[in-house]
């Protein structure tokens, strides 16, 4: 089976780990998968096992969705973005897939609309139209208009076969961010979350008794970082590690490390190995995007999770506040982020008994796979 998966991610990486991740779990079941990605590079991610095919890249300018640069900050230009259409739309066809799988689309990534239903069309179009399905997280951004919920469903309707909902639907189902139409539900299957598989210790125990401090891939969390240098200047019993990610991380670390002189800080780029230095940490202070939030549970780490709120976005405060029941868990809101509050919460959850993560259900990859062979099989 030929799988393709089509994800852009804008601002942070969470979209395209989520993706790589599915598509390594078709590719581990023999199926030849090709992720279609519009976002900025992404080297550290682990893309083995599928064929990653590149558009000419996006990212929004902030938190500004509406307003795509390229890779040198230019604007958008329709001529760029109509060449990002026609190169999508080449690579389906020379692929010509048994799956289309959109990630997020048509329940966000309106900008991309024209890109993503011209792929819709092609697919449609192509001698055995592919199995169509769409890929969402636990915790979607909810619609600003009931029009905006009506239009994904005319596209569901129009044009999908099922809608992927990764997430455990006795900790957070879709009606918590999203109004489910009787259409929209008659397509939803719950896949469970879709998470790499454990990632166990780390082979020389980096992270062993230190504040892990992140802000995922993108180009964001200035705030946290600082505001952890602060912390770190008023207490001398914590060693803590920065790792920062982004386009802008080359210009912000060593600004970081002259701000952090002295102190017991070590700051770095994010790494690869980030997952296994979760295990051996002291406690972990990040925002609460839907991977972190997944690594966090898997590891059992102690955290402090600050969710990402610039303007107006909503996702990460309903997860994070879905959490607040499990022990080892602390949220500190943006508008009362000081050096004090973070020290208050690691002391309240570094002392909190360890949580068990065990009657979650961390196999979304597989059952997604497992979901989607199961279709193809109907449909034949």
């Amino acid at each position: 089976m030929k799988v393709m998966i089509a994800v852009t991610h804008l601002l942070g990486t969470g979209h395209l780990s989520r993706a790589l991740t599915l598509g390594r779990a078709f590719a581990a079941k023999g199926h030849q998968v090709q992720i279609l990605s519009g976002g900025m590079p992404v080297p550290q991610l682990d893309h083995s096992g599928v064929d990653l095919i590149p558009l000419s890249p996006l990212r929004s300018d902030g938190v500004n969705f509406t307003r795509l640069l390229t890779d040198d900050g230019d604007v958008a230009s329709s001529d760029y973005l109509a060449k990002r259409v026609e190169a999508a739309v080449i690579a389906l066809n020379r692929f010509a897939p048994d799956v289309l799988i959109t990630e997020l689309f048509p329940f966000g990534r309106r900008v991309l609309r024209s890109e993503f239903l011209a792929l819709l069309k092609a697919a449609c179009a192509l001698p055995v139209k592919p199995l169509i399905a769409a890929s969402i997280r636990d915790i979607l951004a909810p619609p600003s208009k009931p029009k905006k919920a009506e239009q994904t469903d005319t596209i569901i309707v129009d044009h999908y076969d099922v809608v992927l909902v990764h997430s455990d639907p006795q900790t957070t189902r879709l009606e918590a961010s999203w109004p489910v139409s009787n259409q929209l539900a008659s397509k939803i299957q719950y896949t469970g979350y879709v998470a790499p598989h454990e990632a166990g210790p780390h082979p020389t125990g980096a992270g062993a008794n230190e504040i892990l401090v992140s802000a995922g891939g993108g180009s964001v969390g200035q705030s946290i970082f600082r505001t952890a240098i602060e912390a770190a200047r008023k207490t001398t019993n914590r060693r803590w590690r920065l790792l920062v990610g982004g386009q802008d991380a080359p210009v912000l670390i060593p600004q970081l490390l002259q701000l952090a002189q002295g102190m017991p800080v070590e700051i770095e780029s994010a790494r690869p190995d980030f997952r296994q230095m979760l295990t051996h940490a002291e406690a972990s202070v990040s925002m609460c995007g839907y991977n972190t939030t997944l690594d966090l549970l898997q590891a059992k780490t102690p955290a402090v999770i600050i969710p990402f709120d610039d303007g107006g976005e909503v996702e990460q405060t309903l997860r994070a506040d879905s959490l607040t029941h499990l022990s080892g868990f602390e949220v500190v809101y943006s508008s009362n982020l000081t050096p004090d509050a973070l020290l208050s919460a690691l002391d309240k959850t570094i002392q909190a008994p360890r949580r068990d993560a065990a009657t979650l259900n961390f196999a979304g990859a597989a059952q997604t796979v497992q979901i989607v062979q199961d279709l193809k099989e109907i449909a034949l």
